[in-house]
């Protein structure tokens, strides 16, 4: 089995101490059991619902679309098709009577 390398500078040098792998060169300690549970998005809506592929959503604000002139109504819904750690964007959906779309988390809500 291999070890990853070090997450602060990239040491090839890695070795397990019971449940902590530990970089020599920089003293860096870290779990992998941490790395696991941190890559796992939890993303919410606008009230606080965990939301997860798969996931009918529906809009709770106007959205202007970017680069045309079209705008998507309140109450218009949407399926999550994936999520994507993003700063601006975090939802991939695919919307009703417009297709495929990326969406901010905050302006929808979990249907």
């Amino acid at each position: 089995m291999s070890l990853p390398p070090c997450l602060k500078c990239q040491s090839e040098y890695v070795y397990a101490d019971q449940d902590l792998l530990i970089c020599p060169e920089c003293a860096y300690e870290w779990s992998p059991r941490e790395l696991e549970e941190e890559s796992i998005l939890s993303i919410k809506d606008a009230n606080g619902t965990l939301l997860n592929e798969g996931d009918k959503i529906t809009f709770v604000k106007d959205l202007k679309v970017k680069g045309s002139s079209q705008v998507l109504k309140i109450g218009t819904k949407a399926v999550i098709r994936r999520m994507v750690n993003s700063k601006d964007h975090q939802l991939d959906c695919k919307v009703d009577s417009t297709g495929d779309m990326m969406v901010t988390a905050k302006f929808v809500k979990k249907a």
